[in-house]
This record gives C-alpha cells, structure tokens and sequence, in this order.
C-alpha cells in the first residue's frame, strides 16, 4: 500500500497550520519547564521519564483509531498519526504531577495519592484536550462522536471526564510498578496467589478499559444476556479475566523465585499468547467487529494463514502489558500495606 492510499486511508492530515505550530512551540517550552521541575523533584527523571513514556506509547498504539492527531508537520509523527511530541507532552504531565503529590503528601496512603493523581489530571487533561481541538490538533473518530451522550464542551466529548481517569489510572499503575521493580523496593513476597482479589481487579481493570474503548470494536453474537452496555458482553470481559488468570497461574507455578520483571515479562508471554489466537479467531468468525477508523488505520498487511490484519497482534499485547501492570501494581500495593 503506498504512502498516498495510506494517508487518505488513515483520515489525517500531517500539514501544519499557523495555530498547530503555535501550540507545539508552547507545548515544548512547556516541556522543558516541566523537565526542569523534574529534575528537582525526583532522581533518575531520564529514567522515570522514559518509563512513563513507555506506558503513554502504548496506550497511543493501542487507541490511535479513536482520535486523530492533525497539522503537526511530518516531523512530529512516529507511526500513522501517534505524535512523539503530544507523548512526550503527556508524559511529561503525568509525570509531574505523580511526583509533586508524592513529594507533598508522602504519608498519604498510595490509594489516596492514587484518587488525588486522578483527580487532578481531570482538572488539567481536560482544558488541555479543549487547547487541542481549539488548534485543530485534535479531532475524534465518527464512531468516538456517535457513542458522546453526555455533550460536548468546546468540541470536546464530556466523557472524556471519564477516559482521563481511566487511561491515567492504567499508565500511572504501570509506571509505579515499574519503578518498584527498577527501584529494588524491598517488599514483602508473596507466596501464593489472592484468587478472589486478583479476580476483582482484574474485572475492574477489563471493565473500565474496555468501556472506554468501546467505540473501536464491537461484540456481536453474544448470548443476549451477557451485554452489560451497549456492546460490551461479559462473556468477552470473562474470557479477558481467564486469559489473565491462566498467565498468572504458569507464573505462580514457573516464576515466582525470579525477578519481578522477569515475571511480568513471562506472564505478558503467556497472555499474549493464548489471547491472539483467541482474538483472531473471534475476529474472523465476526463476533469481534471493528469499526470504521480502526479498519482505516490497518495498513493492510495481513498475517498469511490467518488473513487477518497484523495491527492485531500488535494490540493485544499493548492491551495487556497495561492490564496486567494495573493488576500487579494494585496486589503489590495491597500486600506490603503501601
């Protein structure tokens, strides 16, 4: 497919404007000062940055087909439109505000620390996301518009109050984890697997991620009783939920002496593993629909037995790796009393 057919394909132009251009000179001034902040507040801020940025990519890759990131300049864009720069905007932002709420409150609780990361990133992404589209930087997917019930304010859907707690509540469980990991946090060990907790939050996580993303795919088939909202089915939350507790079997069973990141690794492996094949198949027999701009933005290469896209494969696992962060983050949390 050449770069014409996939650009027009893709629903997104690259060309700059007066107003796009003026945001990103902001933007990345404002990115400077935030760096600034953060090598005040915290040691390590390349690392922790990087992190952080590894957990906002994924989150991008996985949800490109719901908003279209425009007028940046080819210069901005790492893959079809996902811009280095508004990641590194996001990062940055996310990570300033973690560490600020941990440098002033750190006798908190995590959890309240958590609610109040959460609290205050509604109050910034928001105005943020209105600054975007004002610039004609952001623009939202047909089927992101056609799911809006609440309104708009200045353009922007005011579930977005609801997708910013959810996906920064996703990206910052999976930095904390990490940085627990790279950090060599003496905590407790656990011995034996939470079943009924673990369960929980794993609906939970399942359960908000995949209201929030809704609009991309569908569920179609599904026994009738089983949709909780819209098209959202609890078998399909159920068979997430299986999938993650399988992973977190072989690695109770193979991994617990080893390295915490050597057993995220291994339980991300084995997920992926076991919800391809699962995926693909839902997807070929048609009971996982994919809407319009999810369809616009496969490049068209297909995985040759299967003849389906391979944007696919490349999903799954950013889904997960998020998923599974938010789960051990919180039993973590829970086991050493943080």
């Amino acid at each position: 497919m050449n770069t014409t057919i996939l650009l027009v394909s893709c629903g997104f132009d690259k060309t700059p404007t007066p107003a796009s251009l003026g945001l990103e000179f902001v933007l990345m001034a404002a990115v400077l000062l935030g760096i600034a902040w953060l090598a005040r507040l915290c040691d390590r801020w390349p690392l922790r940055l990087g992190v952080m940025a590894v957990a906002v990519l994924l989150f991008e890759l996985f949800t490109a087909p719901m908003w279209d990131n425009l007028h940046l300049g080819w210069w901005a864009y790492l893959y079809q439109d996902v811009s280095w720069i508004l990641t590194l905007g996001w990062s940055v932002l996310l990570l300033l505000v973690v560490a600020l709420v941990d440098r002033l409150l750190p006798r908190w609780r995590e959890w309240k620390r958590f609610l109040l990361v959460l609290l205050l990133l509604d109050l910034l992404v928001v105005p943020l996301e209105i600054a975007l589209v004002a610039a004609g930087v952001r623009g939202y997917a047909p089927e992101v518009r056609a799911a809006v019930v609440g309104g708009t304010l200045a353009g922007v859907p005011l579930e977005m109050l609801y997708y910013v707690p959810v996906f920064s509540g996703l990206l910052i469980a999976f930095y904390k984890y990490w940085m627990l990991a790279l950090d060599n946090s003496l905590l407790i060990p656990v011995r034996r697997l939470h079943w009924l907790r673990g369960f929980v939050l794993a609906t939970v996580a399942v359960l908000l991620f995949e209201l929030m993303v809704e609009p991309m795919v569908m569920n179609r088939g599904f026994p009738a009783w089983s949709y909780l909202y819209r098209d959202i089915s609890l078998v399909m939350t159920g068979v997430w939920i299986l999938v993650i507790a399988v992973a977190a079997l072989v690695v109770e069973r193979l991994g617990l002496e080893q390295p915490t990141p050597v057993r995220y690794l291994l339980a991300l492996m084995v997920a992926t593993a076991i919800a391809l094949p699962i995926e693909y198949g839902l997807y070929l027999t048609g009971f996982r629909v994919y809407g319009p701009s999810a369809v616009a933005n496969f490049t068209g290469f297909r995985i040759a037995i299967l003849e389906a896209p391979i944007e696919i494969a490349f999903a799954i696992p950013c889904y997960l790796a998020l998923m599974i962060a938010f789960i051990r983050y919180w039993e973590i949390c829970l086991d050493n009393h943080l």
